[in-house]
């Protein structure tokens, strides 16, 4: 049977229900969520005169959900106008709308009897063929599906989500022993391409994969924190970013997560497990005492770290009282900074002789064993368990990736002189010469089994820069980018400068990339798999010279950043950019002259420059304008006014959309360009619509001359800016640079309604640039920029 999902309910309008739902409607499926009918009515209700029977009152905790989704952060929408594909209702009067949908997603309270007599009702009025998922994470998902119609059973499982549905990548998919296969395929091929998740299969045990050892680990953390005297800020500063970890670590994670909800994960595995690993399940008696108090963490404003105005405070376990957060600091965290790579950095600090070394090594070592002992019982292989714990809890490497870095044979060493046993599969693994769960291969990963090495299955989708390099190598590379023949006929222009930060070097290999592409391929695609899409342009460089005066050199490097822009948009193949995360300054100007964008959901686009104390200085303001004029329905009378008010307003308060979606709405993306939701099929999407563009008959844009709007233009555009000025918005150098930006973008002084060339615009911005940069004020700025990672209003 060929499955689609066309429709979708959500049964259970809570967090997590609703944000389930809001998912669902980004990525365009429209979604029926239910809840309970209230049993009492409050009082506003009262005053009202509703009634029990009144449908508001009736369908009241779906509504409620929905207006809570608009006020969230991070906002669970990526768009608020997606908030139309969700439809309200209960269960009482709306169950056999159930008929019409083809999934069906409950996230109802954690009670196996509740959970058993809803299932009783929907297997009433399903359609047969119709997927139903429970979102459980603790629940026996055997245990539910227990006195289900044979079809109901065939097309139930589990689909854990982890929460925020919208931005935490994993999604567990754990299916029975009546799971049809053909849908289980399909729910893991649906969770990655239409869903956009890393999906793995988890087998029904207690908490499934990442919960059941990220649990773990965060309570032998806390266990080994006690027993060693540590504080809660010293373990913190430990068991972030220093080890490829978030930043928020250990305590700033659970006070986020809330201690009320861990508790429930940690009770769920304690009471589904016996012996030693029990015990660890067990929760300290200093954090009980923290959710009697009412410490929840975030939620209660106060948890581990408590917020004294602009100080934050740590909890000592012992007193119970707060005090200043203490960091670690030793020679091994110093030696770890000058390493390069994270696994060399974890290995320095695992083995050093100082208190960093002893508490990580104490944290690592019990929940590696862990992770080996539990391969097979809660998962197939070590891969699924290293995603699971790279999707669901943010570690930049699993437990078997960390084991490699630190060295199998050195680590089993070191835990059988402190008399720990050792997991079997770990000891056969050496014992038959193997000493790595990872290896690779002519750029193929394999991993370890238990008997030998098998590759590890990708999705021809995921293409792996990294790995592909090392098959196929590069055309050409210099120190900010390389060009790469992707196959097909496409190439990719892949920026990997220090933060993707554009400067000469990556405007030279556009320049190469350009007239390469034009010789020998079908189409280019701009685009990498860094933290960042590209950030902007080199402000060091751009302050270095500023500072020495070297307008000569800024004018060269501006108008050959301008030029290369051009050189896209007119190129005579297509070229695609491939954005993603942050796409700031220069980076939205390289993206905006390209014949298609293809965006990851998760784009944040936005021309920034006015925080630097610049305007965008590489077509951003031509090219922004003329993509909303284009944007502009054929034959409708154009207010270039409008148009231009819309743009000035954009740039000149340095509007980031928060998602692709929000880009659209901001005219940096158009109808026409796409958007993944999946951030690993983002270069193969990219490649694909550089294939049916050539395939199409691609033909570059002409070159065509721009309406502007003149002195009238440049006056309204001035009289909002002084408007924000007198009121105090804005300073006296934020209405300086909006003059600049306002003259750039009416075209000068020319009358409304002129046709101007658009390297005449090219110009306009270039000067408009130069003498800004000349601003002891804008200097400033970008100092404060470069120094402190954020803006300076002066």
């Amino acid at each position: 049977m060929a499955y689609q999902i066309k429709k979708a309910a959500v049964l259970g309008s809570g967090v997590m229900g609703s944000g389930i739902a809001a998912h669902l409607a980004n990525i365009g499926i429209p979604v029926l969520l239910l809840d309970i009918v209230p049993t009492k009515l409050t009082e506003q209700e009262e005053a009202k005169n509703l009634t029990l029977e009144d449908r508001q009152v009736r369908n009241k905790f779906a509504a409620t959900a929905l207006e809570k989704l608009l006020k969230q952060k991070p906002a669970p929408l990526a768009a608020k106008q997606n908030l139309s594909l969700i439809e309200v209702g209960n269960f009482e009067d709306d169950l056999e709308k159930l008929n019409d949908v083809d999934w069906i997603i409950e996230v109802i309270v954690e009670n196996l009897d509740i959970k058993k007599s809803l299932y009783e009702k929907i297997d009433a009025v399903r359609k047969p063929g119709t997927i139903i998922t429970s979102n459980t994470s603790g629940i026996s998902i055997e245990a539910m599906a227990e006195g289900r119609s044979e079809d109901f059973q065939k097309h139930f499982l589990g689909t854990h989500f982890f929460n925020p549905p919208r931005y935490l990548k994993l999604l567990e998919v754990i299916p029975t022993a009546k799971t049809d296969e053909s849908v289980l395929n399909f729910m893991l091929q649906f969770g990655e391409d239409r869903l956009g998740k890393g999906v793995v299969i988890a087998k029904d045990t207690p908490n499934f994969i990442a919960n059941r050892i990220g649990t773990y680990g965060l309570l032998v953390t806390l266990r080994e924190m006690e027993k060693r005297g540590y504080s809660i800020g010293e373990v913190d500063s430990v068991t972030g970013t220093l080890i490829g970890r978030p930043k928020s670590a250990t305590f700033r994670t659970l006070d986020v997560v809330g201690l009320d909800t861990f508790m429930h994960v940690a009770k769920n595995a304690y009471d589904k497990t016996e012996g030693e690993e029990q015990k660890v399940f067990e929760l300290p008696a200093f954090m009980k005492k923290m959710i009697d108090n009412g410490w929840l963490g975030a939620k209660s404003k106060q948890g581990f770290y408590l917020k004294e105005g602009k100080e934050i405070l740590e909890l000592d376990p012992e007193t119970f009282e707060y005090g200043p957060t203490k960091k670690l600091k030793t020679p091994s965290i110093e030696m770890a900074k000058q390493q390069k790579g994270l696994a060399n950095k974890v290995k320095t600090l695992v083995y050093a002789k100082d208190r960093t070394g002893e508490i990580l090594w104490s944290i690592l070592s019990p929940t590696l064993r862990y992770s080996a002992e539990l391969n097979g019982e809660i998962a197939d292989d070590i891969v699924a368990i290293d995603n699971a714990m790279k999707w669901g809890f943010g570690w930049q490497q699993g437990p078997f990736e960390i084991w490699d870095a630190i060295g199998v044979a050195k680590s089993v060493e070191k835990m059988k002189e402190e008399n720990v046993a050792i997991p079997a599969f770990v000891q056969t693994m050496l014992d038959n010469g193997f000493e790595s769960f990872y290896k690779e291969e002519e750029g193929e990963i394999f991993f370890y089994d238990g008997e030998g090495y098998q590759p590890v299955t990708v999705n021809e989708k995921a293409i792996n820069l990294k790995l592909y390099k090392k098959k196929h190598g590069v055309i050409k590379k210099n120190s900010g980018a390389s060009l790469i023949d992707l196959g097909d006929g496409i190439a990719l222009l892949e920026f990997h400068s220090q933060s993707n930060a554009i400067g000469l070097d990556i405007i030279q290999m556009i320049n190469f990339a350009v007239d390469e592409v034009e010789k020998n391929f079908k189409g280019l695609v701009i685009g990498n798999q860094g933290k960042n899409f590209c950030v902007g342009a080199n402000l060091a460089m751009i302050l270095m010279e500023a500072q020495d005066d070297n307008t000569f050199e800024l004018d060269y490097t501006i108008k050959a950043f301008q030029n290369a822009m051009m050189k896209i948009k007119y190129s005579r193949k297509p070229v695609v950019a491939a954005p993603f995360q942050m796409t700031l300054g220069g980076g939205a100007e390289v993206c905006l002259p390209a014949a298609h964008i293809q965006a990851s959901m998760e784009t944040y686009m936005g021309l920034v420059e006015v925080g630097v104390g610049l305007i965008p200085g590489g077509g951003g303001n031509v090219n922004l304008y003329t993509k909303h004029l284009k944007g502009l329905p054929n034959g409708v009378h154009v207010d270039y006014q409008y148009v231009a008010n819309k743009v000035f307003e954009t740039i000149a308060m340095a509007k980031v959309s928060t998602s692709a979606e929000e880009a659209k709405e901001n005219n940096f993306l158009n109808f026409a360009d796409g958007i993944s939701v999946n951030p690993d099929h983002l270069i193969y999407d990219a490649k694909q619509a550089a294939l049916a563009l050539y395939e199409a008959g691609y033909t570059p844009p002409k070159k065509e001359k721009i309406p502007v709007t003149g002195d009238s233009g440049y006056a309204t555009m001035l009289l909002g800016a002084e408007g924000m000025h007198l009121s105090g918005f804005i300073s006296d150098h934020d209405l300086k640079i909006a003059k600049k930006l306002a003259f750039v973008l009416s075209g000068g002084k020319v009358p409304y309604g002129t046709l101007v060339d658009e390297q005449y615009m090219l110009d306009l911005e270039r000067e408009a640039f130069l003498s800004l940069i000349q601003e002891p004020k804008s200097q400033q700025r970008m100092q404060h920029m470069l120094l402190k990672g954020k803006p300076l209003r002066n």
